[in-house]
């Protein structure tokens, strides 16, 4: 009885040592997932911009680089903002006027939805994509 008593006990501490150590995520099969660390690479602002504009923007939709479909094109917006020293941010916030093509404001001003809801970095990445097409 006493030799019975000291194995448990021997069996309950191995036990208690064992389920204490590092927890090691198992696939379905039973072997041990590895972590695996990854980077990422942060865009550069144009970079973003592009991404912006071709994707969640929708801004694409609307306007190509070189030519006019239902808005102007990306090189007219960048001649017309640059001559002028304007920020496609702000307009694209809502906060300043239209200069590029008036007609056009009541069918842009739907994707205001969109743009107001970015952030300061994506309006930026926006506004430096936009004015490094020529």
């Amino acid at each position: 009885m006493k030799n019975y008593r000291k194995l448990l006990c021997l069996a309950v501490l191995t036990l208690g040592f064992v389920s204490c150590g590092e927890k090691k995520e198992t696939d379905p099969m039973g072997n041990p997932i590895e972590e695996t660390k990854t980077t990422t690479t942060a865009l550069s602002s144009k970079d973003l911009g592009k991404e912006l504009f071709e994707g969640k923007g929708m801004c694409a939709t609307c306007h190509k680089p070189d030519a006019k479909i239902v808005g102007p094109s990306i090189k007219e917006i960048a001649k017309m903002y640059t001559e002028k020293k304007a920020s496609i941010s702000m307009f694209l916030q809502g906060e300043a006027d239209p200069i590029v093509d008036p007609t056009q404001f009541e069918i842009m001003k739907a994707n205001f939805a969109i743009t107001k809801t970015m952030t300061e970095e994506e309006l930026k990445g926006l506004e430096d994509y936009m004015l490094s097409i020529k």
